[in-house]
Parts: structure tokens; sequence; C-alpha cells
């Protein structure tokens, strides 16, 4: 059976976790549409991956607003 080892003393402990911190994410520009976008992933801009299409994208204006509330549907019933 193992036994207990030694204690780390707490300059070992943050010396140690000095390595855990976040690094800044890396970010490139697109080829196509100059966009910051991650390296190695489909551009969400533009769908674009690799200089070829591969998302069909919605642009912002062709989005459908939601249809308003119509209170003809509850007749029958009541709210209150």
């Amino acid at each position: 059976m193992g036994l207990p080892g030694h204690r780390r003393t707490s300059s070992h402990k943050r010396r140690r976790a000095a390595h855990f911190a976040l690094k800044p994410m890396t970010l490139t520009a697109c080829p196509k549409c100059k966009e910051q976008m991650m390296p190695h992933v489909t551009c969400p801009s533009c769908g674009t991956y690799a200089g070829r299409k591969v998302l069909e994208l919605k642009s912002p204006l062709s989005k459908k607003k939601p249809a308003k509330h119509d209170h003809d549907d509850h007749k029958g019933h009541k709210h209150e």
C-alpha cells in the first residue's frame, strides 16, 4: 500500500498553478470578408472555410419578425 506523499508547500502550489491562467483567444481575419474569426473554424459572418462556401447564412435583413398574437384564436375560453 502506498504511503502519503510529502506536504506540498503553498509556494510550490502557486508555482504549479501559474500555468492554469486563461490565455487570450487567438483571432485571425477571414480571407473573404475580413471579419475577426477563430482559426481553423468556419467564418460565422460569411460561412466560408478554406476558400469555399460551407454554410448558408441568412442575412440580417431577411429575418422574419414574429407574428403578433391574435386573440381571435382564443374564442371559447376565458383569460383571467
